[in-house]
């Protein structure tokens, strides 16, 4: 399993950003997808999750984030509104929620 995020950048507080995670490697549609983040010193934490019995979010993530997949495209992604300065970690893309595969991560910072 391959997870390439991307999408991460510097974005001043109440911005958005929107982020991918091409998949390869598995069968896509049969997956549970999510995002997970971490900030400095701090625990990887769920942000966010579909999968076919819906979609879930993080405390931190639920009014803000929108998490979608196309699985045409093999792709999840997470669109982030109304960003704070505390949303600014690595943000992780994950394939299976239980025994997760995890790509590289892409880096958000938010700026105050």
């Amino acid at each position: 399993v391959q997870l390439q995020a991307s999408g991460g950048g510097l974005v001043q507080a109440g911005g958005s950003l929107r982020l991918s995670c091409a998949a390869s490697g598995l069968t896509f549609s049969s997956y549970a997808m999510g995002w997970f983040r971490q900030a400095p010193g701090q625990e990887r934490e769920f942000v966010a999750a579909i999968k076919w019995s819906g979609v879930y979010y993080g405390d931190s993530a639920k009014g803000r984030f929108t998490i979608s997949r196309d699985n045409a495209k093999n792709t999840v992604y997470l669109q982030m509104n109304s960003l704070k300065p505390e949303d600014t970690a690595v943000y992780y893309c994950s394939a299976g929620l239980i025994v997760p595969s995890w790509g590289q991560g892409t880096l958000v910072t938010v700026s105050s």
